[in-house]
């Protein structure tokens, strides 16, 4: 691995690896530090080692073979993966996808923006001693993993999205389900808040822990949560709105600090602005068709297909060539649960895409972890990386 440090035979300091195989390091991770006791004083961070070829196999696969790809990127909140890159898609093709489509997406990417912050800001607290909290939030998330599963028969790696819609409709029921679901969630935030934003370890052990400036933040292209919590309330949903974001009732969280408290503040506050969302999305929710009526994109209904020449044909060439996007190059980028989450996708008219490029939220932020753990202890080391919510999914694709 390339790095600055010291020779072994001249340094005063106890050279140790954090990871790749380590509980704290939430991934495959490998951090190799100095220390001086337990003060950090120089710190190396290697990737790598969770690369499983994803722009690289999508050249190979038609573009919606590409979704459960997108699955394994962040496979805490898979869905947002398979919009974003859906969104890419249709973007190119020049289709907008049905207004319940755009309703059914948004209620689906802030449930999964909920149990996103939910496991980071659980399995942080655990790193930190706090096991209650865990448990509090993990049901949550299984009732949230309920409803996926009712849709799509899937919990963790949905490939729900399809471009120009969805696999399938809601099942009946699902919409009222949905609103039981978060009408219990507030009760949860306030437990964990009662037990954590007041408590005096929780606060000794992440309050001016990992701290980073709005202006380096911008530096090392900071998005998300982590961004906000410097102060810049910057969010794709309000700067560049999709999907009638612009049209619902809510709020940019952020915070001042810029530490491993501000983080968890701005995760609490997004969790019920999502809660916001969702509300809105269950109120107004569109009739119609959650696909579009265009069978160069979409399959056609099956009855056409068994009974339709027309349709049995543009079943087949949709299977077997896939879609056929006109030459061209476009960059789309959605609010993921840890910040800007990108697809630059290249066509040559061909059935498969000829470049995916994707830009992970994790990527640009776990950066700067060494500016903001050097001169702290490991475990201010450990606090501060549970707050980044890095996933080795998305970062090493």
């Amino acid at each position: 691995m390339p790095t600055t440090l010291t020779p072994p035979e001249s340094s005063k300091y106890l050279r140790l690896n954090l990871g790749p195989s380590h509980p704290a390091t939430h991934g495959t991770l490998r951090v190799f530090v100095e220390l001086e006791g337990e003060i950090i004083r120089d710190m190396k961070l290697e990737i790598g080692y969770l690369h499983r070829c994803f722009e690289k196999m999508a050249e190979t696969h038609t573009w919606n073979q590409v979704i459960p790809f997108t699955d394994r990127l962040n496979y805490v909140s898979a869905m947002m993966n398979n919009v974003g890159y859906v969104r890419s898609v249709e973007k190119l093709l020049g289709v907008e996808p049905t207004k319940r489509c755009q309703r059914v997406r948004v209620i689906l990417c802030e449930l999964s923006r909920i149990i996103d912050h939910l496991v980071c800001i659980g399995a942080n607290a655990v790193d930190l001693g706090a096991l209650t909290t865990f448990w509090y939030f993990f049901r949550e998330r299984e009732n949230v993993y309920d409803l996926f599963e009712a849709l799509c028969g899937a919990r963790l790696t949905t490939s729900v999205t399809r471009v120009g819609g969805m696999y399938k409709d809601l099942p009946e029921g699902w919409l009222e389900w949905c609103r039981r679901v978060v009408n219990h969630l507030p009760r949860t935030l306030d437990d964990v808040e009662t037990l954590l934003t007041a408590n005096r370890i929780w606060i000794d052990r992440t309050k001016g822990i990992g701290v980073i400036s709005k202006e380096s933040a911008l530096d090392y292209g900071f998005t998300g949560p982590c961004l906000r919590a410097t102060g810049i309330p910057y969010d794709i949903r309000k700067a560049m709105p999709y999907y009638d974001y612009d049209k619902f009732a809510w709020d940019v969280v952020t915070e001042t600090g810029g530490d491993t408290y501000s983080r968890y503040l701005v995760r609490m506050g997004e969790m019920r602005q999502s809660l916001k969302i969702i509300h809105q999305c269950l109120d107004d929710m569109p009739g119609g068709s959650i696909n579009i009526d265009d069978w160069a994109v979409v399959l056609p209904p099956k009855d056409q297909v068994y009974n339709s020449i027309e349709g049995l044909m543009a079943h087949f060439k949709l299977i077997m060539h896939g879609i056929r996007p006109p030459a061209g190059e476009v960059y789309d980028c959605t609010e993921a649960a840890n910040g800007e989450l990108g697809f630059f996708i290249s066509s040559d008219n061909q059935g498969r895409p000829y470049r995916v490029r994707v830009r992970p939220p994790c990527f640009a932020i776990y950066q700067a972890f060494p500016e903001m753990c050097i001169g702290q202890t490991v475990s201010d080391a450990v606090a501060t990386l549970g707050s980044l919510n890095i996933v080795a999914g998305e970062l090493d694709r």
